[in-house]
């Protein structure tokens, strides 16, 4: 597998970054309900960028993908204020920091701990799904002007959280095996 990656992977994985970001603040804000519970359509888009910060760690190293969630930062801050508010800008910024940096920690732990692929990408996911979600809600809606939101802010964090470890499990760990194996043969292939 790799070891560095080049400063234009670097920036294009730092983009993908910013998009799912910013796609999923966007999506923050529109409310639905299942079976009588709140959820936010934010809960499809941003775990992938969770999976996509496991693969740089796993396919290059801790440094890059530190590197470009540094890269991502300030963008993905202005870019949610833009698209949304200040405040779920600056959320999702605190959030994403915070929820990635230690995604980058748990995930490197768990993979030198064990040979297996899925292990590391399951936990790590789990933990910055956690952190993420409950450190976003609460700084974006708590005492808020969106009467809605600030009234029932751990609600749908809590039931966002649910399903986007459901989505996660169900959805994006399985495409995320696959996107290793093939990458793997990739590069047995350009190696050979």
């Amino acid at each position: 597998m790799l070891n560095t990656l080049d400063k234009k992977r670097v920036v294009q994985i730092a983009l993908f970054h910013i998009a799912i970001i910013a796609l999923a603040n966007y999506t923050v804000q529109f409310t639905d309900t299942f079976m009588g519970y709140y959820f936010t359509w934010a809960m499809f888009v941003f775990p992938l960028v969770i999976l996509a910060t496991d693969l740089t760690v796993r396919l290059s190293n801790q440094f890059n993908a530190r590197v470009i969630v540094g890269i991502a930062y300030i963008p993905a801050i202005l870019i949610s204020a833009w698209l949304a508010d200040w405040r779920i800008g600056l959320a999702s910024g605190t959030a994403y920091l915070v929820g990635q940096l230690l995604d980058i920690t748990v995930f490197q732990r768990v993979r030198e701990r064990t040979k297996l692929w899925w292990p590391a990408p399951l936990l790590s996911t789990f933990f910055a799904n956690i952190i993420d979600t409950y450190t976003f809600f609460s700084v974006a809606f708590y005492q808020s002007a969106n009467e809605f939101m600030a009234a029932n802010w751990v609600e749908v964090a809590t039931v966002d959280l649910g399903f986007k470890i459901v989505v996660s499990m169900v959805l994006f760990l399985p495409a995320y095996g696959v996107l290793l194996n093939l990458l793997g043969r990739k590069t047995i292939l350009h190696t050979s």
